[in-house]
């Protein structure tokens, strides 16, 4: 991609709190046109991110605004999670989200040398780069218990099914980099790839369990629900 060669990744500051609004109304139009949930932000949170050091952002040499991600903590520092990764839709497919995980993961790995990262995903693209980073698909149980991550859940469109299920699973996967006790990023990327059908098997399972729970799938509610996977 041409864009490409003109793309700056860098930590976020004051400067581009002005892209705020623009990136919080494209986390709300992308979870709708993929028809998945997400845990909303506001602007004002989002520039707070910013200004604490703790985002990444991706704009062109022009100043247009191109990807962004950003650090939270929890547990009083024992996990931090990356979160809300989004790319401009004309920028997707360039590498350019990818870029930007890798960033956000060094840029964590320096503030938090100690605390575990994880991340929660409803996409096989995002678990296919947390795999070449070392994280792990894991079980709920593994990740914070922290009420307040928890709460943030709140807004998502699939907050009932995750609290149906006791916080023991929902419709995103979970995936964890432990820096006291892991893999090498090869050894998972090479084990993610090993099983990347059945993991995209089961986020397709998972689309079909919340069409059939919304009404709207074609097999009487009968579909074998995918989360017996994780119990």
């Amino acid at each position: 991609m041409e864009n490409q060669q003109q793309i700056i990744i860098r930590v976020a500051d004051h400067l581009d709190t002005h892209y705020a609004k623009r990136i919080t109304d494209e986390m709300e139009s992308s979870a709708k046109a993929r028809g998945t949930g997400i845990a909303k932000r506001s602007p004002e949170y989002v520039a707070q991110k910013m200004l604490e050091g703790k985002a990444v952002i991706a704009v062109t040499t022009t100043g247009q605004w191109v990807g962004f991600c950003y650090i939270e903590e929890w547990s009083h520092g024992k996990f931090v999670a990356n979160s809300g990764l989004i790319v401009s839709p004309e920028f997707r497919k360039s590498g350019v989200a990818k870029q930007i995980k890798k960033r956000i993961f060094d840029l964590s790995r320096e503030k938090y040398p100690n605390s575990k990262i994880f991340g929660l995903t409803t996409g096989l693209a995002v678990m296919k780069i947390n795999s070449e980073l070392g994280y792990e698909p894991v079980t709920y149980s593994e990740l914070t218990d922290d009420e307040s991550f928890w709460a943030g859940c709140k807004s998502c469109v699939n907050y009932d099914i995750l609290m149906s299920k006791g916080r023991k699973n929902c419709m995103c996967t979970a995936m964890l980099f432990d820096p006291a006790d892991h893999y090498e990023p090869k050894e998972t990327k090479e084990d993610f790839e090993k099983k990347s059908k059945l993991y995209e098997r089961l986020l397709r399972w998972k689309q079909l369990f919340r069409k059939d729970r919304n009404g709207n799938g074609n097999n009487g509610g009968k579909q074998k629900s995918p989360f017996s996977l994780f119990i």
